[in-house]
């Protein structure tokens, strides 16, 4: 399934999914912002940045957006239904066979997932046990470093360096090392899950509204995923 069709079975097509009303009743937005919560770790890092990105949706773009942050259980089939799902935290991801189901139900079905690692750990907690749920369930090589060409730089505003850096990157993905690249799987030739090591939720987290339409405002690349997910 293309995202294109993801997203119109999403918003309101009959679809195979026999998913609950949920994306009818969100059918008068082209976004929502769906957190996930998962049973280990700590899924509830950052807990304005979502206000901040949504904030920079209605500045920059002229989709209509859902104000409210939602916040979706992943075992929950209801996460199925969004257009958008967001995932982080910094201690252990260990998914449960519910949540282990509709992660890769929702990503091969056309879904897209943004996973940052808030990395304020000292071994890569977050980053070591993330992927080894991704490898157990895609395969070892399913992560692959994102080239600085790659579409999400360029899906609406111009990233021609890759992705902008972050003051909070403490620690990498576990190695103590800055990285200049993101990471990403792809199914059937579209980005599925972008995963990052440079904590973009404790950058976004901040108080962004007198920066608004200036280049150093860092929500802008938040801007660039939500259209690359929609769009691609």
């Amino acid at each position: 399934m293309t995202r294109a069709q993801f997203l119109k079975l999403m918003l309101g097509g009959a679809g195979v999914l026999a998913l609950p009303p949920l994306a009818a009743q969100s059918a008068r937005y082209d976004f929502w912002f769906t957190r996930l919560r998962y049973d280990s770790g700590d899924w509830d890092v950052d807990a304005r940045m979502p206000s901040n990105v949504l904030t920079s949706l209605i500045d920059y773009t002229n989709l209509r957006v859902d104000p409210e942050e939602r916040v979706v259980a992943l075992s929950d089939p209801k996460m199925l239904a969004a257009p958008f799902c967001y995932l982080a935290g910094h201690k252990l991801v260990e998914f449960n066979p519910a949540e282990r189901r509709n992660f890769e139900r929702y990503v091969r079905s056309g879904g897209f997932v943004f996973v940052d690692d808030c990395n304020h750990d000292i071994d890569g907690l977050f980053a070591k046990s993330f992927e080894a749920q991704v490898a157990a369930i895609f395969g070892a090589g399913a992560l692959k470093k994102l080239p600085n060409s790659h579409p999400l730089y360029s899906s609406f505003f111009r990233f021609p360096d890759g992705p902008p850096a972050t003051s909070f990157e403490l620690n990498g993905w576990g190695d103590d090392l800055v990285h200049d690249y993101l990471k990403g799987i792809e199914i059937d030739g579209r980005l599925a899950v972008l995963y990052s090591n440079k904590d973009y939720g404790c950058e976004w987290d901040y108080d962004w509204r007198n920066k608004r339409f200036l280049a150093d405002d860092n929500t802008k690349f938040a801007v660039n995923i939500v259209m690359y997910a929609l769009t691609a």
